[in-house]
């Protein structure tokens, strides 16, 4: 082998063990300023979240557990990720005098009817309500009563994440729901009646109506492993 080459070879040898002693010397120092975790509480989840845990001997309850309104808002509101419809999504929670679920739903076609079908659009181009939704949307309230597998609502409480229009209101009152609790309240223009009517309706049956206040601005739901 030529002189020329043995010194090639002697230099890359040089760089290649200068490189690997820097990159040894970066993991180690990586490794001091960021020592394994001690503890569960101290583990990294992999969105960047910590997953903090109590101590196995503290006898305490949790205390940012849902409250039980927040809880079946929250399913309500969950109920409505269901829906098709582009627009508005609503959803609804019917629960017993006990705490049980009875039935939940949001706003899309009856059974059996195609959605790919029939028309999303709020409005026609051509005047025609036949091509909107309107006429053939059954509403979240409606399809949480009539999904009780014919269970009595009778005495019962709904959650709603929006407030019942008229006709929902009628079938509220029909079915023996004792209460409803709203999220919001579709703003409409003074000289829509619908949902003046509904309250009307809702206050001369006796039926409690009010207002959702959650105790949380937020639940996240993610996917992962616990």
């Amino acid at each position: 082998m030529k002189p020329r080459d043995l010194a090639l070879i002697s230099v890359a040898g040089l760089f290649g063990a200068a490189a690997y002693a820097a990159v040894v010397r970066v993991f180690l120092r990586r490794r001091k300023s960021s020592p394994p975790p001690t503890s569960c509480a101290e583990l990294e989840i992999s969105e960047g979240r910590k997953r903090s845990l109590k101590s196995p001997y503290d006898p305490s309850k949790r205390e940012s557990y849902l409250s039980w309104d927040d809880y079946f808002m929250a399913i309500a509101f969950l109920s409505a990720e269901r829906s098709k419809d582009p627009n508005r999504q609503v959803g609804a929670c019917l629960v017993s005098q006990t705490g049980i679920i009875l039935g939940i739903g949001y706003n899309g076609f009856p059974r059996g009817c195609s959605d790919d079908k029939l028309p999303w659009a709020k409005k026609s181009k051509t005047g025609n309500p036949l091509e909107t939704k309107y006429p053939y949307v059954c509403h979240a309230e409606v399809n949480a009563i009539l999904n009780t597998n014919h269970a009595s609502a009778a005495g019962q409480r709904l959650y709603v994440t929006m407030f019942p229009c008229n006709e929902c209101a009628k079938i509220i009152i029909q079915s023996g729901v004792s209460e409803v609790v709203y999220f919001v309240e579709k703003r409409l223009q003074c000289c829509d009646t619908t949902y003046v009517a509904s309250h009307k309706l809702l206050s001369m049956a006796g039926i409690n109506v009010r207002r959702h206040v959650p105790r949380m601005n937020e639940i996240s739901i993610k996917f992962d492993e616990l």
